[in-house]
């Protein structure tokens, strides 16, 4: 049975070990660079107030590197959901399909054994190739990586001339799932949910449209509804004054009026991930703009904002305001990657027990 499993996903499989051999020649001899303009920014000897070298380390990679750099994020997000699709969907229902499936269950092996060496192999060579490939990338950007852990709340690079999307810290919901071993758990329970829709739609491409829609809706949800929620976050309250607030006037050109947004001090937590940053009155609610702090369009344009904003400041200052943020701090990574990818491979388990059952009871024509 292992044989002939073998022999049906060979195919795939030198597929998979080719475009790996592929990656790790291009990253090693890339790598030098990266590690080169690392060194040569200073920061390996920063430990503080690093965001100037940062930016200058970041302007200093070479477009190789930056394509790279987009294209690791890009393929740790391709990888899993191609082998739900392409390796998990057509593994069953393509035998429903052809009808081997007869042939296959009348045989010595049982129906139980033949499901789950077909979903142990596969799967198993899944989270190996997701986790080689998010080995290697997690490899090769480790300057950047490391660069952008200097960086505050979520980790966007703010000097002049940088580009931010290299300043995503590895916390960043973007990030998370193209580094350590989260690609893992996604790939086995991609893997997972492709097979199970192939059992239960037994077509292949409407199993593989399936695989597609739900796990990205999942890889969608996960971040914003889950992940804040696995660990409780950090959560740090400060009283706001008429020194340490800030506010912007916005001119609201549909009431005729300008509005006031508040907020306190940036948020200073290096490789963070800022869950949310709010400003609220003494007893919680939202922040109501008085009326010191309402001005016409008129007023701020032809008397200039200097007193009206000044006496703005004042009020607000009197107003006990509070600004309450909720991060998780930058040591959290690792924690929050093992969390999640149990949860995944849990999810995985239950689906190959529900393929293993469905195939178990199915009657053959």
């Amino acid at each position: 049975m292992i044989w002939l499993t073998w022999r049906q996903f060979r195919p795939q499989a030198i597929v998979a070990a080719g475009a790996l051999v592929v990656v790790a020649i291009l990253l090693a001899a890339s790598r030098a660079s990266v590690g080169g303009a690392y060194t040569a920014s200073g920061l390996s000897a920063c430990h503080a107030n690093c965001s100037t070298l940062v930016a200058t380390f970041l302007l200093d990679l070479n477009p190789l590197d930056r394509f790279l750099w987009l294209g690791s994020i890009l393929l740790m997000y391709l990888t899993p959901v191609a082998m739900g699709a392409f390796w998990g969907a057509p593994l069953i229902a393509r035998e429903f399909e052809a009808g081997t499936h007869r042939l296959a269950w009348n045989q010595s092996v049982t129906r139980t054994r033949w499901t789950f060496v077909k979903l142990g192999l596969v799967g198993l060579a899944s989270c190996a190739t997701a986790g080689l490939l998010s080995l290697m990338w997690t490899w090769w950007a480790g300057p950047i990586d490391s660069a952008a852990s200097f960086l505050h709340g979520q980790g966007h690079v703010n000097v002049a001339g940088a580009n931010a999307a290299f300043g995503l810290t590895r916390l960043d919901p973007v990030m998370f799932a193209a580094r350590g071993v989260a690609p893992v758990g996604y790939a086995a329970f991609a893997f997972a949910l492709g097979v199970t829709a192939g059992v239960l739609l037994r077509r292949t491409l409407a199993a593989m449209a399936v695989t597609l829609v739900i796990f990205i809706a999942i890889q969608v949800l996960v971040p914003n509804l889950v992940r804040p929620h696995l660990l409780p976050p950090v959560q740090v309250t400060t009283p706001l004054t008429a020194r340490n607030l800030t506010f912007a006037v916005n001119e609201n050109l549909n009431v005729g009026h300008s509005t006031v947004q508040v907020s306190g001090p940036n948020f200073a937590q290096p490789g963070a991930w800022l869950i949310s940053d709010v400003t609220v009155t003494s007893s919680g609610a939202a922040v109501v703009t008085p009326k010191a702090c309402q001005f016409t369009l008129a007023e701020l344009r032809n008397a200039g904002p200097g007193a009206e904003l000044l006496g703005c400041r004042k009020v607000l200052g009197t107003m006990r305001l509070r600004q309450i943020v909720s991060y998780e701090p930058a040591s959290r990574f690792w924690p929050l990657q093992w969390i999640e990818t149990g949860l995944y491979l849990v999810l995985a388990a239950g689906l190959g027990l529900v393929c293993g059952w469905q195939v178990r009871r199915r009657r053959v024509p």
